[in-house]
């Protein structure tokens, strides 16, 4: 398994939110829903991304632009078009003096706007919550990035432009594999960038020493890994690993291997039902005392108190 799929396979999109945004000129939505990652497509036309108190950035026909929350921005055709409608937390739509739309820009099935033909099209994919695996990775990406066809030409969008407004048993599920798919492949192409600042863990990777032993760690938590362990795994002795993984990634192997154990822990308890106890034993700690220790003094809350904040 490498980094970017173990980061991303954790926190993999549940019912998220997918719309084909049909508009004409004059047209502005401003978007304060607060999500974690949206993924835009810009399919027809033209279309101009406002992040508050950073430069608009002009998408074209085939763009790929990904805004990482929950800051506020707005999605419309120039600089100076007032919004017509205000997106908020849960996907509510409203007027910007706070009257509802109602549904009277609705299209249809998960389409929205002006009219279904409108001069720019947009499908919007929207991920709800954070996962804390997928934080790591989040927390690596500026506020927004795009991609043009020149560096990446996106295959799934036609795909895609059947599937989002399909009626269908088993939709919602087709279209959150599609939506993480368009994900995964737009961060690869994104991280192989040049301008991409790259998370450590990620460029550890290429490292023949410190890159297997990130796998090794990442496909196997519940091992009782040691450094002892790790070095005999690398061949390579203990110190030589501690300094060189340390340089590369930012922290010791045993430090890593603790937050990934942590992290994987917290989407187990927001995801399933799992006791406590199962938890434990499948991210590599002894009972569920131990991990309880451990996530307290991570999170800062228990891991009871942090399941009941996910589940409210």
């Amino acid at each position: 398994m490498d980094a970017l799929t173990g980061l991303l396979e954790g926190p993999r999109a549940r019912g998220a939110f997918m719309i084909r945004a049909c508009f004409d000129p004059p047209w502005a939505v401003r978007v304060e829903d607060g999500a974690p990652l949206t993924v835009m497509v810009l399919v027809r036309g033209e279309a101009l991304i406002l992040p508050d108190g950073g430069e608009p950035v002009r998408l074209r026909a085939g763009d790929v632009a990904i805004a990482r929350g929950p800051d506020p921005y707005t999605c419309a055709d120039a600089p100076g078009t007032a919004p017509q409608a205000l997106i908020l937390p849960g996907q509510e739509c409203h007027r910007p003096d706070g009257r509802p739309l109602n549904g009277s820009m609705d299209l249809g099935v998960r389409t929205w706007g002006d009219r279904p033909d409108g001069a720019a099209v947009l499908l919007i994919g929207t991920y709800p919550r954070r996962g804390e695996i997928g934080g790591r990775l989040l927390d690596a990406l500026p506020p927004l990035l795009t991609l043009t066809p020149e560096v990446w030409d996106c295959p799934l969008t036609p795909y895609l432009c059947q599937e989002i407004a399909r009626d269908e048993p088993g939709q919602e599920v087709v279209l959150d594999r599609l939506l993480d798919l368009l994900v995964i492949a737009a961060l690869r192409a994104w991280f192989a960038r040049p301008e991409a600042e790259a998370p450590a863990w990620y460029r550890a990777l290429a490292d023949p020493v410190v890159g297997g032993v990130l796998r090794l760690l990442q496909h196997d938590p519940a091992h009782p890994w040691t450094v002892a362990a790790l070095a005999a795994e690398a061949g390579v002795s203990r110190a030589a690993l501690a300094r060189r993984f340390t340089g590369l990634v930012g922290e010791p192997p045993m430090t890593y291997l603790t937050g990934w154990r942590l992290a994987l822990a917290a989407d187990r308890l927001r995801d399933s039902d799992d006791t406590l106890d199962a938890v434990a034993r499948r991210v590599g700690y002894g009972s569920a005392f131990a991990l309880s220790t451990a996530f307290k003094r991570r999170y800062g809350v228990s891991p009871a108190e942090y399941r009941d904040r996910r589940a409210g």
